[in-house]
């Protein structure tokens, strides 16, 4: 499988090799969106800059991420470590008027893993009604959709979004979506039917209630684990002038409750919630983006209580610009000042026994230096620090340290 996502690489540079030996005035990149038009964590899948290829429908993209690391747990350091994180291809045609198509796909660490995240086609009949078919990214939050590393001024993903919800989290399915401008404002909606989550959420290595475990199930894009559909709704609602807000709600059966006609079990369901939003504070230009999520999960009585049934956790990033100029040679660069914060409690409520809180929870704090040459790359440096208790409150362990490294569109 690897040899043939490698072929698919070479094809994808040869191809336009081939052309700019006759002529590179073929090529023509296609920028970020950064009209006045208003756009929504909706548009995000397609909000990417392209190179197209003269006249032709097919256009290329992708981002790369690297760095550097020195982090501590508790005192305990393996040293500088150098890392690429992800190399991620897009793919996307205009196949004829109102139907078009678009795929990523991402190499993780090399190609330890290789992920197909999002193929599909998408078919407008009008701007408030569009059918997209194939691979879908499931609209949880607002991270799952709007992902890409050089958006952020952050090395790591978010906690909540990758260990509480399982980040870049795509199943093979159905749904509608669309938008609707009016003014200073917008709506957008989104609904899917997909394949989802499976048993693996309370049968892991983590020994804990786990969404983003079902990632492992590679099946999930040809067939259910149980049969049952994986629904998915979100809507937004944008003012120009002020911010961005979401609502989604993520929910179905995830185990297999029956084995040829067999009962074995009860429906067991897993139900989602989560609202994000992200604002630019006037005046100061302060860019605020985060989400919240709550996890509820119908867990077997059978089971111990480390095995949370309600989960929560989220985020938020503050970013601020303080020096906007040529630098380097860089025309409009931009040097920001960030920080993050991030709480997770993988198991909300008391012990059965005692009445005492489950304290099983993450908190941490991430402050950054980020320069952007353009929208498209940027250098970030980031400190890490977090306090992750276990269930039972003992004395938090404390993780430390630095990141440095660099992400860009190509």
């Amino acid at each position: 499988m690897k040899n043939i996502y490698l072929i698919l690489i070479s094809n994808l540079f040869l191809f336009p090799s081939a052309f700019s030996q006759n002529d590179s005035s073929l090529f023509k990149q296609i920028p970020i969106d950064t009209s006045s038009k208003m756009n929504l964590n909706v548009d995000a899948i397609y909000n990417r800059p392209f190179l197209n290829f003269g006249k032709s429908p097919v256009t290329l993209g992708g981002y790369f991420e690297t760095n550097f690391q020195h982090i501590s747990n508790n005192g305990i350091t393996e040293g500088l470590q150098f890392q690429a994180r992800r190399l991620t291809l897009f793919v996307a045609s205009s196949i004829r008027n109102r139907i078009k198509f678009l795929c990523e796909l991402e190499f993780e660490d090399g190609t330890k893993e290789i992920s197909l995240e999002f193929a599909a086609l998408d078919v407008e009949f009008n701007p408030l009604l569009n059918l997209r078919a194939g691979i879908i990214l499931n609209p949880i939050g607002a991270f799952n959709q709007n992902h890409d590393g050089p958006k952020w001024e952050f090395i790591d993903r978010p906690i909540s979004a990758t260990q509480l919800l399982p980040a870049t989290w795509s199943n093979a399915g159905f749904g509608l979506y669309g938008k609707k401008y009016s003014g200073k404002w917008a709506f957008s909606y989104e609904l899917y039917l997909s394949n989802g989550f499976d048993d693996k959420i309370i049968s892991n290595e983590s020994n804990r209630t786990d969404l983003s475990a079902s990632k492992k199930n590679t099946a999930r894009f040809e067939e259910s684990s149980n049969g049952e559909p994986l629904y998915t709704g979100k809507i937004s609602i944008k003012n120009k002038k002020y911010a961005e807000l979401g609502f989604s709600y993520m929910g179905g059966v995830y185990n297999k409750f029956e084995i040829d006609g067999l009962a074995i079990d009860k429906k067991r369901g897993v139900h989602v919630f989560a609202i994000d939003f992200n604002s630019t504070l006037p005046k100061l230009n302060t860019y605020l983006v985060g989400e919240w999520a709550w996890v509820f999960v119908d867990v077997p009585k059978t089971y111990t209580q480390q095995y949370g049934r309600q989960q929560q956790g989220g985020f938020l990033d503050i970013v601020q610009a303080i020096i906007k100029r040529k630098i380097f040679g860089f025309d409009n660069a931009v040097i920001n000042i960030a920080c993050r914060l991030e709480y997770v409690d993988w198991n909300v409520g008391n012990f059965n026994e005692t009445g005492g809180n489950i304290a099983e929870n993450i908190v941490s704090i991430s402050p950054a230096i980020s320069f952007r040459t353009s929208l498209q790359t940027v250098f970030r440096l980031n400190f890490k620090r977090s306090l992750q208790t276990d269930l039972f409150g003992n004395p938090p362990s404390l993780l430390g340290g630095f990141q440095f490294g660099l992400s860009s569109y190509f």
